[in-house]
C-alpha cells in the first residue's frame, strides 16, 4: 500500500495596505529606527484599519488569494484551521465564519492556539487529517490582528508586532514529499513571561481590569529571548539530526519571524547559509500566526519541487517545535 503524506499544494496571502514605518513609532515611544533595526532587524509592520474589521477579514483575503490563484473549488476543501491569537470573538470559532465566507461549505472549521507556534502546530494537525484517509483537503490559515492587543505606549512590544494573514492548502501525496517529520514541544513555564492578564475565565474583563491596561500583550523581552534562541536552535537541529541530514540537504529554513537574531542564532545552530534563511521581518514585523505562512507566500516562486525545507518556531506559554517537509511543486 502507497503511504499517504500531507503536501502543501497552494498557498495564499494578504497583509493590510497601512505601513507603520519605524519613523512614525518614533512618535509613539522613546525609540528609533536604528534602535528597532539593530535589535530586531524590523523597518516596517502592517496595520489593519477600518472599523469592524478583525482576523476573519485578513484570513478571507488570503484563503480567496490561494483559490484564485490555484484555482481551487472552495466545495472541495474537507476542513479549515485558523490559526490565531486574536479570534475575532469569545467562544464563537473565527475559522467557521471564514469558511462560509469563502464557499467551503462542505467543510468543517475550527480555530488551533498556540501562539507564534500556532501555524506549525496547525501543520502538524492538517497533516495527520490527510494521513489518516478520512480527508483530502486541508486548508490552514495563519492570521493575526496582533494591533489589537497591542499598547502603543508600551515599547517593549509596539515595535515588534504587525497584521498579516498567510493560508496553506494540505493535500493527500504518494510521491514521498510534504511533511516528513516533526518535534512539537511546550513548557509552562512560559505562562508568566508572554501573556495577556485579563479577560480570561481568571481575570474577567471589568472596568478595572481595562484602567490598568491589562487586555494588552505583554511581555518580558530578555527572559522570552533566551528561551526562543535555546529552542528553536535545538529543535531545528533534531530534525537534521532525526533524517540524517547536513546544512547541504536543506534548502530553505523556515523560522518565526520573531526577531531577526534569533533566525539568525537557529540558522548558524544549523549551519543554513543566510541565502537559505526566508526573511521578511523587516517588511511586516512579528505577525504570530501568519508568519510562516507569509513566508511560504512571499518565497513560493523560488521554492521547487523536491526542496527540504526546515520550519522552525516559538511562542509564547511556552509553545515551540520544527518540521521538516518536501516542497510538492514548482509554481
Amino acid at each position: 500500500m502507497t503511504k499517504i503524506t500531507a503536501a502543501i499544494s497552494a498557498v495564499g496571502k494578504y497583509v493590510p495596505e497601512y505601513v507603520l514605518t519605524n519613523k512614525e513609532l518614533e512618535t509613539y515611544v522613546e525609540t528609533n529606527d536604528e534602535w528597532i533595526t539593530s535589535r530586531t532587524g524590523i523597518k516596517e509592520r502592517r496595520i489593519l484599519k477600518g472599523e469592524g474589521l478583525g482576523t476573519s477579514y485578513m484570513a478571507i483575503k488570503a484563503s480567496e488569494d490561494l483559490i484564485k490563484k490555484s484555482n481551487l473549488n472552495p466545495k472541495e476543501i474537507d476542513l479549515v484551521i485558523v490559526a490565531t491569537a486574536t479570534p475575532d470573538l469569545m467562544v464563537a470559532s473565527t475559522a467557521v465564519y471564514v469558511a462560509t465566507e469563502i464557499g467551503a461549505t462542505n467543510a468543517f472549521a475550527y480555530d488551533l492556539q498556540a501562539a507564534c507556534s500556532s501555524f506549525l502546530y496547525a501543520m502538524s494537525t492538517a497533516s495527520s487529517y490527510i494521513e489518516s484517509g478520512r480527508y483530502k483537503k486541508v486548508l490552514v490559515i495563519g492570521a493575526d490582528k496582533m494591533s489589537s492587543i497591542i499598547d502603543y505606549t508600551d515599547r517593549a512590544t509596539c515595535i515588534i508586532f504587525g497584521d498579516g494573514a498567510g493560508a496553506a492548502l494540505f493535500e493527500a501525496n504518494t510521491e514521498g514529499l510534504g511533511l516528513q517529520d516533526e518535534y512539537l514541544r511546550s513548557d509552562g513555564i512560559g505562562r508568566e513571561f508572554l501573556k495577556i492578564a485579563a479577560g480570561g475565565s481568571i481575570l474577567p474583563p471589568s472596568l478595572e481590569t481595562v484602567k490598568n491596561g491589562q487586555h494588552f500583550v505583554r511581555q518580558e523581552g530578555k527572559t522570552v529571548f533566551k528561551y526562543a534562541v535555546s529552542n528553536m536552535a535545538a529543535v531545528s537541529e533534531k530534525m537534521l539530526e532525526r533524517n540524517n541530514l547536513t546544512e547541504k540537504d536543506i534548502q530553505w529554513l523556515v523560522a518565526h519571524q520573531a526577531n531577526k537574531r534569533i533566525i539568525e542564532a537557529t540558522a548558524k545552530r544549523v549551519g543554513v547559509h543566510s541565502d537559505k534563511v526566508m526573511m521578511n521581518i523587516h517588511k511586516y514585523g512579528n505577525t504570530t500566526s501568519a508568519t510562516l505562512p507569509l513566508l511560504l507566500a512571499d518565497y513560493e516562486k523560488e521554492l521547487k519541487k523536491g526542496d527540504n525545507l526546515i520550519f522552525a518556531a516559538f511562542g509564547g506559554g511556552f509553545t515551540w517545535g520544527a518540521a521538516y517537509l518536501k516542497w510538492a511543486y514548482n509554481s
